[in-house]
């Protein structure tokens, strides 16, 4: 759905800003390696930020393997060849059982970890295709399964899918920014620590839960921030904008598109009154069947537009050095 000039200008530009690759990736043998991971651990150590990216791109096809990006090997550029069928996935969850025999938890399960700095991930899918959480799966449960685990700093997702149920993106440190992506799971499924600005993204609920859980540090200036966003969900399913997982939460939604699928009350306190005290969820311009400035729950912040027209992915995102990823 193209909501915006500036998104309507990025998406025509695409092709043609796409850089030259280092290496090429492909399931039939016709570029350097068959498999995204070989690609990245032979990408070299060019951490600085100010030396070019190391580019790969990736032809159309599904690649079942998980991928770490270590730290020594940020400032990579990954980009499909088709974001629809340029998939990577892989199917682990929390209740599996690890080496010692007991369950691997969460933050085990990501298809793709990324602790590397400075990388870039376009047109492609990332999914956790393990399916449905508490299904029944070789004799286990599922559980929490992640398609992303986000650790780097400065990284950038552009025109990407995630795909997975519950908490299939964790943005645990860091800077992100995501631009023109498509993102659908089921319980807290945005989720985590860092600050990140969602920029013309499609956020789908496949079910019922909550779109994100942010545990924002005490003292950061901010979690997340919605903008320009659309929200959707299964036919019947329900979620709330968020619930903290940690009680300074921040969560921002500007100027999204809302369908039913968010309740009147918009926000949950996942039962801890205490938290209302100390979270920050706001919104500013929300429009649809789904947005409800009367119904909303007391303690969630309405902004003004002087305060929104401030949230801009450079301001939310500038950190230490001055970060400001462009559409």
């Amino acid at each position: 759905m193209i909501r915006s000039l500036a998104l309507l200008l990025a998406l025509a530009g695409l092709a043609s800003a796409t850089p030259k690759p280092d290496v090429i990736v492909a399931l039939d043998g016709s570029g350097q390696y068959k498999s995204l991971q070989e690609a990245i651990s032979a990408a070299p150590m060019k951490t600085d930020p100010a030396t070019p990216r190391w580019v790969i791109f990736v032809k159309a096809g599904t690649y079942n393997e998980r991928i770490y990006v270590q730290r020594e090997r940020g400032n990579i550029h990954v980009i499909g060849e088709d974001r629809a069928k340029t998939v990577i996935a892989y199917n682990m969850h929390a209740n599996m059982p690890g080496p010692d025999g007991k369950p691997i938890g969460t933050f085990r399960t990501p298809t793709v970890q990324v602790d590397g700095d400075g990388m870039i991930w376009e047109n492609l899918t990332l999914a956790n295709t393990i399916g449905e959480s508490g299904k029944m799966v070789d004799g286990l449960k599922v559980g929490q399964a992640l398609a992303l685990r986000a650790d780097g700093d400065r990284l950038e997702f552009r025109h990407c899918r995630f795909l997975g149920w519950q908490d299939a993106i964790l943005t645990n440190r860091g800077r992100h920014y995501f631009f023109d992506c498509y993102i659908e799971g089921s319980v807290d499924f945005i989720f985590g620590a860092a600050t990140a600005y969602f920029d013309h993204c499609h956020i789908h609920e496949l079910r019922e839960g909550y779109f994100t859980a942010a545990s924002t540090p005490k003292d950061a200036p901010y979690g997340y921030v919605f903008a320009d966003c659309q929200l959707t969900g299964a036919e019947g399913a329900h979620a709330y904008l968020g619930r903290p997982w940690r009680n300074f939460a921040k969560t921002i939604f500007l100027r999204t598109e809302m369908s039913a699928v968010v309740p009147a009350a918009g926000w949950n306190n996942w039962s801890k009154p205490d938290a209302e005290l100390t979270t920050l969820y706001a919104e500013f311009g929300s429009t649809g069947p789904g947005a409800n400035d009367a119904a909303r729950v007391k303690w969630a912040k309405p902004l003004t537009a002087a305060e929104a027209a401030t949230l801009t992915p450079a301001k939310v995102l500038a950190g230490h050095d001055g970060w400001n990823p462009q559409p």
